[in-house]
C-alpha cells in the first residue's frame, strides 16, 4: 500500500495542461459528449448513499455544544407578555426587509424573534475567515439605496454584511421590540381572538395580529455521521461557530496566529471551505483537507468599488434596475447589457448564444436542452482546465476536478483556493466519494491511514432537506388546529409561495413556488416584503382584521406551479448534494419545491401587477 508519507510527498511540477476529456469537449462531438456523460454518471454513482439526509447528525445531547454562540453572551431578561401587530420569526435578510417595508407603510409594533444574538441570520453565524458573498454586492445586499450604503467591494466580506444588517435594524427601529437569543417553540392561531399565540424557549408568551416566518434553509449547522465523531480528544468546531479564541485572529482578519504550530483537519469542501481554506493554508503548520466531492471553482476577480463611479450610478431607483438586470441576464431573458458581469450571468450568456445559433426550426425543447448541455460541458471543461493551470501536483489536480454540471452543486468563485494546494503544508485527502472512514481520539482516518491532528473543523454546511419542524423547532397550528406539516404532507401548498390556506394573517418569506431565483436569494425576499407591505397597507386603509387565502386560489396556484419543467438545479441525474436531496428521489413532497413555470422575470412582473392592482385576487379580507 502506498504509505501516507509517500502520498504527501508525491509532488510533480507539470505547468499548464489539459486532459483528454477536456480536449474532446472543446469540439463537442457526439462521442465526446457521451464520454463525458458516462464520466459524470460514474462519479455520481460513487457518491450515492441510501441514507440521504439521514447521514447527517442532529446537534443534540453530546453534540449540542456545537450550537453554542461563541460570539456573544446570552443576556438575562424578563419574560415577555404582551401583544404586538407583527411578529417575524428570523432576524436575517427576510425579517429585516419585511420589517423595513412594514415600517414604511406605517405599521408600528413589529417584533423580530431571532435565535442569534443580533440581526444577520446566516451572516450572524458565518464569521469564518474569508466569509464573503458569492453574488455581487450591488444585487445581494438589500436596501442599499434606502440606507445610502456603498459596498466597499464587488463581493463584500462577512463583517460588512453583518454591519449592514445592523444598519437596517437601527434605521427602521427594529431593535426596539426584538428578542435575541430566543427560539420560538409554539405558534398557534387563536380563532376567537384573531391573533397568533407565540411561545418561546425563554418563557415568553405573547400574541400578534400578523405572523411572518423567514427561518430559511441556512441556519442549522449539520455534522457528517462519521463513526467516532464524539471520541476526538482534540479541539473541534463547526465553521458557523468559528472559534477565534482557539485559532487567533478575528472576523475580517484571517491571520490565525494560534495555528502556527497546529495540525488541522477540515472536513468538507463546499462553498465555506473554498473561502476559509486559503486562510488556514497560510496559518497552519499542516492542513489536511478531506474531500468527498470537489467544488467547481471559477474565477472570482473581486475588486474595490470606486466611490466616484458609485455616485454616478446611484440615481433614484438604481438598485431595482440592477436587480432586474441581473435576473434578466442570469435567467436568459432579454437584456440590452450586463451590469453585474459575473460568473452567474456568464453561464446564461453562453446558453443564450448557443440557443440563438440554432435555426428557427431547431428551437424546440429537445434541441434547446442540447444547446444548454453543450454550453455547460464547455464551461465545466474550462473550469477543470483551470485546475490544471494552477495546481502543480498532478494527483492533487485530478482530485480537485468537478465531474458534474455546473448547477448540480453550488457554483463557487475564488482566486486563492486552488492556489492553496501548492503550499507544501496543505494536503488534499481526496476520498473519491467515500468520505472519511472514522474519527479517533487522535485524528481522522481514511483508507487505513490515521491523520493525527490537534483540531478538526467541520465545513459541512447547514441542514436543508431535513423536516421543517426539525430545523425551526416548531410546527405552526392554523385554523381548527391544523398543523402546517399536515397541510404539506403531500407537498408544499401556497399562493405565490407566500401565503397558505387555513393559516390566516401569516406569511412565509422564501423563494419556492415563487420566483425561485436561487442565484440571488435576497431578491426573492425583498420582493416578498413589498407584497406583504402592500397587503397590510390595504388592510390598514380598509380596517380589515384578517386576510386569508382562498382554498381554490391555492389549489389553482399549485397546479400552475406543477405544470412547469420541474427542478433545474440539482436534478436527480446530478451528483448528490443538498440541491437534489442527496441524490434520493424526494417523492411527491419535494417535487413541489419548484418555481413559477415561466421563470423569475415573469414571476416578478406578475406579482408586481398583482399587488399594485389593489384587488389582491385569491385573498379574502374580513
Amino acid at each position: 500500500m502506498l504509505g501516507l508519507q509517500q502520498r504527501l510527498s508525491k509532488k510533480t511540477i507539470i505547468g499548464k495542461r489539459m486532459r483528454l476529456e477536456d480536449k474532446m469537449t472543446s469540439n463537442l462531438s457526439l462521442t465526446a459528449k457521451e464520454t463525458l456523460k458516462e464520466k459524470y454518471r460514474k462519479e455520481r454513482q460513487k457518491r450515492l448513499r441510501s441514507d440521504g439526509n439521514e447521514q447527517y447528525l442532529e446537534l443534540k445531547d453530546q453534540l449540542a455544544y456545537f450550537l453554542d454562540d461563541p460570539y456573544q453572551d446570552i443576556a438575562e431578561r424578563e419574560s415577555v407578555r404582551d401583544d404586538v401587530k407583527f411578529t417575524f420569526i428570523g432576524g436575517g435578510f427576510a425579517g429585516l426587509v419585511v420589517g423595513a417595508r412594514l415600517s414604511e407603510v406605517g405599521l408600528n409594533s413589529i417584533r423580530i424573534v431571532e435565535k442569534g444574538g443580533d440581526f444577520g441570520g446566516t451572516w450572524y453565524w458565518n464569521r469564518y475567515p474569508g466569509a464573503q458573498c458569492d453574488t455581487a454586492s450591488m444585487v445581494y445586499m438589500p436596501l442599499l439605496e434606502e440606507t445610502g450604503h456603498m459596498p466597499t467591494e464587488k463581493y463584500v466580506h462577512g463583517p460588512e454584511i453583518l454591519r449592514h444588517c445592523q444598519r437596517i435594524g437601527q434605521q427602521y427601529g427594529l431593535y426596539k421590540n426584538a428578542l435575541f437569543h430566543t427560539q420560538v417553540i409554539h405558534v398557534e392561531w387563536l380563532e376567537d381572538k384573531k391573533r397568533w399565540l407565540i411561545k418561546t424557549n425563554r418563557n415568553d408568551e405573547f400574541t400578534s395580529q400578523f405572523l411572518g416566518m423567514g427561518t430559511g434553509p441556512l441556519h442549522v449547522p449539520k455534522l457528517p455521521g462519521i463513526p467516532g465523531i464524539e471520541s476526538f480528544g482534540g479541539h473541534s468546531f463547526h465553521t458557523s461557530r468559528w472559534d477565534y479564541a482557539y485559532t487567533g485572529g478575528k472576523p475580517g482578519n484571517g491571520e490565525l496566529k494560534n495555528l502556527r504550530n497546529k495540525r488541522v483537519a477540515i472536513i468538507g469542501t463546499g462553498a465555506t471551505a473554498v473561502q476559509c481554506v486559503p486562510h488556514l493554508s497560510r496559518s497552519c503548520q499542516q492542513l489536511f483537507v478531506f474531500q468527498r466531492t470537489p467544488s467547481s471553482v471559477d474565477v472570482r476577480n473581486n475588486e474595490a468599488i470606486d466611490p466616484s463611479w458609485f455616485k454616478k450610478i446611484s440615481t433614484p431607483g438604481w438598485q431595482q434596475v440592477w436587480l432586474d438586470n441581473f435576473t434578466a441576464n442570469q435567467t436568459g431573458a432579454e437584456a440590452s447589457d450586463d451590469l453585474v458581469k459575473d460568473g452567474w450571468t456568464e453561464i446564461s450568456k453562453r446558453v443564450r448564444e448557443k440557443v440563438m445559433n440554432l435555426s428557427k426550426e431547431d428551437r424546440i425543447p429537445e434541441k434547446m436542452w442540447e444547446a444548454y448541455e453543450d454550453a455547460d460541458f464547455e464551461k465545466m471543461s474550462e473550469i477543470r482546465a483551470r485546475v490544471d493551470s494552477i495546481v502543480s501536483d498532478s494527483e492533487t489536480s485530478e482530485g480537485l476536478k468537478a465531474w458534474y454540471g455546473q448547477l448540480c452543486k453550488r457554483p463557487c468563485f475564488h482566486d486563492a483556493y486552488l492556489q492553496s494546494f501548492n503550499n507544501p503544508s496543505t494536503h488534499l485527502i481526496h476520498t473519491d466519494g467515500k468520505g472519511v472512514e472514522r474519527i479517533t481520539e487522535k485524528g481522522v482516518v481514511f483508507d487505513g491511514d490515521e491523520y493525527s491532528v490537534d483540531c478538526i473543523i467541520f465545513a459541512s454546511g447547514f441542514e436543508v432537506g431535513t423536516p421543517l419542524q426539525r430545523r425551526t423547532g416548531f410546527d405552526p397550528k392554523g385554523k381548527s388546529g391544523k398543523r402546517l406539516s399536515d397541510h404539506w404532507a403531500d407537498g408544499m401548498r401556497t399562493l405565490h409561495g407566500l401565503q397558505v390556506a387555513d393559516f390566516p394573517n401569516s406569511f412565509i418569506v422564501q423563494a419556492t413556488q415563487g420566483a425561485n431565483l436561487i442565484s440571488n436569494y435576497p431578491h426573492n425576499l425583498g420582493d416578498s416584503a413589498k407584497t406583504i407591505a402592500s397587503i397590510i397597507s390595504h388592510m390598514i386603509k380598509n380596517e380589515s382584521r384578517v386576510v386569508e387565502v382562498m382554498t381554490e386560489a391555492e389549489e389553482k396556484w399549485v397546479q400552475l406551479i406543477m405544470s412547469g419543467p420541474g427542478l433545474m438545479l440539482g436534478s436527480q441525474d446530478c451528483t448528490p448534494g443538498y440541491y437534489n436531496n442527496e441524490g434520493i428521489d424526494p417523492g411527491p413532497s419535494r417535487k413541489s419545491f419548484v418555481g413559477y413555470p415561466y421563470g423569475p422575470v415573469a414571476f416578478f412582473d406578475y406579482i408586481s401587477e398583482w399587488r399594485n392592482s389593489g384587488t389582491f385576487s385569491g385573498l379574502h379580507f374580513t
